[in-house]
């Protein structure tokens, strides 16, 4: 759905497109989308050449998307910028491996693509004005851990040199000490990686819309796939709301809209006190069916409702757990509830479900006081 998204606003894919499945019917398979801005665009409908085996070019936008960012599961980015117009011969020109983030790519002329976040680092460091690294370290510490994990705010420090490496290399000061940022955890390099991203290409952005005589955009949306991967459950818990308000760092008019692809309650549940109905949507992915004939998946938008408990999100619609346990916790349960609603329970199916709840359940779980209560009207003493 992300990568359908990105080619909707940008006409391109950011890798590969996606193909329709072979195994479908005669009936021609579409993308619909429709985009809002300055001007609401009308519905457009984009077809599948089966024999061209590509997706129709889309013309006629009365409405542009602005710059878009796209943090890709792979760890992969892709940047969409309206005022750049590239000339440049490669597969994929707005797709940057994490490789090409962090040490730069340049075009087959020669000419530089992008510097990369460890140049860009120390270069922008280096100023005199420290623009816009001041940036950089806002938006690091927008998009840091909570003060009361063990990594704390993500403090840039002074650049280090490392054995048989030329470069000076930026670090992250953390409070057990300074590390350089090549030897940081996938956490903190991901969330690195996005922040360098996001100052690099609204900078370079204005940059460019300078050189063309044109006013930047004020619209900037942000894909993000799997947000809370390798983060700390502490982290996941704050990084949405945190993204939300990184648009302060950047620019007070700027207007940011953010996508996101989650499996993690904890992200869910942050946004409870900044969710609006009015703006905001929760979807979800299903698969409806799945059989000889071929596969279905409905996209059915849900109503936000708030869950409190982290519990309460994962046995909600979103996530549908029977139970927040581990899987045998689970069937245990409701092994021991089957026996709890029968009509005749006999006194060895409770003492070996019993065996099996201990086994299972920690001591002080919340389903012993019912499950005591009714093993002792049984005749089975725990």
């Amino acid at each position: 759905m992300l990568e359908c998204a990105w080619y909707a606003l940008t006409g391109h894919w950011a890798n590969l497109p996606a193909y329709p499945m072979q195994n479908l019917s005669d009936e021609e398979p579409k993308i619909i989308f429709k985009m809002s801005g300055d001007l609401e665009s009308d519905q457009k409908t984009i077809s599948y050449d089966w024999q061209l085996q590509r997706w129709e070019k889309i013309n006629n936008r009365l409405t542009i998307s602005g710059l878009v960012i796209y943090a890709r599961v792979d760890g992969s980015f892709a940047v969409w910028d309206t005022a750049k117009q590239s000339s440049v011969r490669l597969p994929h020109p707005f797709t940057f491996t994490k490789d090409e983030v962090w040490n730069g790519r340049k075009d087959k002329g020669g000419n530089t693509f992008i510097n990369g976040l460890l140049q860009d680092w120390i270069q922008w460091q280096s100023k005199p004005d420290k623009y816009p690294f001041d940036t950089l370290v806002k938006v690091l510490e927008r998009l840091s851990p909570p003060s009361e994990g063990d990594l704390g705010t993500l403090k840039p420090g002074e650049s280090v040199r490392l054995p048989f490496d030329a470069r000076e290399i930026p670090t992250i000061e953390h409070p057990y000490g300074t590390v350089p940022i090549i030897h940081a955890s996938a956490g903190v390099q991901r969330i690195i990686t996005m922040a360098y991203l996001i100052v690099w290409a609204w900078e370079e952005h204005k940059i460019q819309s300078a050189l063309i005589r044109k006013k930047p955009q004020k619209r900037m949306v942000i894909l993000v796939d799997e947000l809370e991967a390798h983060l700390h459950p502490q982290w996941q818990r704050v990084i949405l709301p945190a993204l939300l308000d990184v648009r302060d760092d950047l620019a007070s008019d700027l207007q940011v809209q953010i996508m996101i692809a989650t499996h993690s309650p904890l992200v869910m549940a942050s946004v409870e006190s900044r969710f609006d109905e009015k703006i905001d949507k929760l979807f979800k992915l299903d698969l409806v069916k799945s059989d000889l004939s071929g596969n279905e998946v409905e996209i059915q938008e849900l109503p936000f409702i708030r869950q409190g408990i982290i519990d309460s999100w994962l046995m909600s619609d979103v996530f549908k757990l029977r139970q927040p346990r581990s899987l045998d916790g689970e069937k245990v349960i409701e092994a021991a509830k089957a026996l709890q609603m029968s009509d005749n329970p006999n006194s060895e199916d409770v003492a070996r479900v019993s065996k099996d709840l201990a086994k299972y359940l920690s001591e002080d779980d919340q389903f012993w006081p019912r499950w005591v209560y009714f093993a002792e009207q049984q005749g089975v003493d725990l």
